[in-house]
């Protein structure tokens, strides 16, 4: 073997620094990452509340009344069995089902709404309607302004 045929490679050390400037990027990254994950669950509710809107006033332009508060968001699924009947209901349906909220739980309409023609609420991370941490459309509304 001629020594200018040394075999060629890394050496330990030169590993060992790459291995801590990626321990470093990655402890400066990851937490980062985690808060937005939070992030995405309190606003999925909010996006959810404003994508049932155009549902909504397609059901009030179809039938001349927003669902009811006995007749819920399931009449956006199926057409309700509860007076008033929609007359003109879309055979389709308005969106194909409910999800419910980050939290597991369901999303409620009331109408008459006290905030407007009807409210969406979904009883947030507590799961109890009525506390601080609810999110409604016209809390949406608010923050929008």
């Amino acid at each position: 073997m001629r020594a200018t045929d040394k075999q060629r490679g890394f050496t330990l050390l030169e590993i060992m620094v790459v291995i801590v400037i990626i321990g470093v990027l990655a402890s400066l990254v990851v937490p980062n990452l985690m808060g937005n994950k939070e992030r995405r669950i309190s606003k999925k509710p909010s996006a959810i509340l404003w994508r049932w809107k155009t549902p909504l006033i397609c059901t009030k332009l179809d039938n001349h009344h927003y669902p009811t508060t006995n007749q819920g968001l399931e009449s956006l699924v199926e057409a309700p069995t509860l007076p008033p009947l929609a007359a003109n209901y879309n055979k389709e349906g308005y969106i194909k089902r409910l999800p419910a909220d980050p939290w597991g739980n369901d999303y409620v309409l009331v109408n008459p709404g006290e905030h407007g023609a009807y409210d969406l609420l979904s009883a947030g991370p507590d799961g109890e309607m009525g506390t601080e941490d609810d999110i409604t459309n016209w809390g949406l509304s608010k923050k929008k302004k």
